[in-house]
């Protein structure tokens, strides 16, 4: 089964919206790496329309312009790419289709179709669904050390309990934190009353 992961910028009070009014400033080679060993390596990405028309207005350019990013632009061009909307249109940008369905129904297909890992960056509404649907295997959490204090949160509130755990965590110069997290299908969820059975007695 094919693996999904997920990039997101966020800043420390959890918020992950315009993130290019605050990001940019703490990007340097460390979080470039990041990114592209995440999102460059894989051979599909998925993206909510937002997302994709951000992609789409800004990465063809630079591939075509031959900058210092230009490899990788390359990149997210060759991935074949499936945008989650419901607007059926023409896209400019190769390789580009549309998800066809139930969200959930076509990407458990998605992921049982042969090939490579499968990108997400942003798309924050379509990662709430598959995180709360088991769907997304990895999330890449770049936490920003900028309290933004207005925006759109990645976790919204009165969204059900989503146990997860670190896999692993990178400090950058910069501050930034690089943490990846799965679902922690084996937590332990509940009141203290409902854990209080499985403590050991000396912390009770």
């Amino acid at each position: 089964m094919r693996k999904i992961t997920a990039g997101l910028f966020i800043a420390l009070d959890g918020v992950v919206e315009d993130p290019q009014d605050w990001h940019f400033p703490y990007f340097d080679d460390a979080m470039g790496a990041a990114v592209d060993a995440q999102l460059g390596t894989a051979d599909t990405l998925l993206l909510g329309r937002r997302t994709y028309d951000s992609f789409a207005g800004a990465w063809p350019e630079r591939e075509a312009a031959g900058g210092p990013d230009a490899a990788f632009a390359k990149k997210l061009g060759d991935a074949r790419k499936i945008v989650v909307t419901r607007r059926h249109r023409d896209f400019s940008w190769r390789n580009t289709e549309v998800l066809d369905g139930d969200l959930i129904e076509a990407v458990t297909a998605l992921k049982n179709q042969p090939g490579g890992d499968i990108g997400m960056s942003g798309s924050v509404s379509v990662v709430r669904q598959l995180l709360a649907a088991g769907l997304l295997d990895e999330l890449h959490l770049l936490v920003h050390p900028i309290a933004v204090g207005r925006g759109e949160r990645l976790f919204e509130a009165g969204a059900a309990t989503i146990p997860l755990r670190l896999l692993s965590s990178e400090t950058f110069d910069t501050g930034v934190l690089h943490l990846v997290y799965a679902r922690d299908e084996a937590a332990l969820t509940g009141s203290y009353a409902d854990a209080k059975v499985h403590l050991p007695q000396n912390v009770q």
